[in-house]
């Protein structure tokens, strides 16, 4: 059943489910969880909001892209040894984020992504950048 939002924004609530669902089970998500940095998902009625620990890293370390499905966040820090740390995730959604309003912030480790439901963005692929 599609609902409709604020802006004519139509999402297929069924198709989010069982997005979320298959993003849990899938064991590729454990895996990277512990090899790369833990994700989390939660939905409210206003948003969708994308929580990663990045414990080891500071905000000017974090990179956020936007492209079309694709939710990516990449970390790298170059200690003072010089020898680079890099993690890296990517979210695919079953719809375009790029058309909604996105906004995250960082603190003490956790980086949080608001995607709305409601407000529409700019409509193109883009990076988000940390206040």
């Amino acid at each position: 059943m599609k609902r409709k939002h604020p802006q004519n924004q139509a999402f297929d609530f069924a198709l989010v489910e069982k997005w979320l669902e298959n993003y849990f089970l899938d064991p590729l998500t454990s895996y990277y969880d512990q090899t790369q940095f833990q994700i989390d998902l939660f939905e409210t009625d206003h948003e969708w909001i994308v929580e990663a620990i990045l414990s080891d890293f500071e905000a000017s370390d974090i990179r956020i892209n936007i492209d079309e499905k694709k939710l990516s966040i990449s970390a790298i820090k170059y200690p003072p040894s010089r020898t680079q740390q890099k993690r890296s995730r990517t979210i695919e959604f079953p719809f375009y984020i790029r058309e909604q309003d996105i906004s995250a912030s960082y603190t003490n480790g956790r980086l949080e992504i608001f995607i709305s439901k409601t407000k529409k963005g700019s409509g193109k692929n883009r990076y988000i950048t940390l206040p």
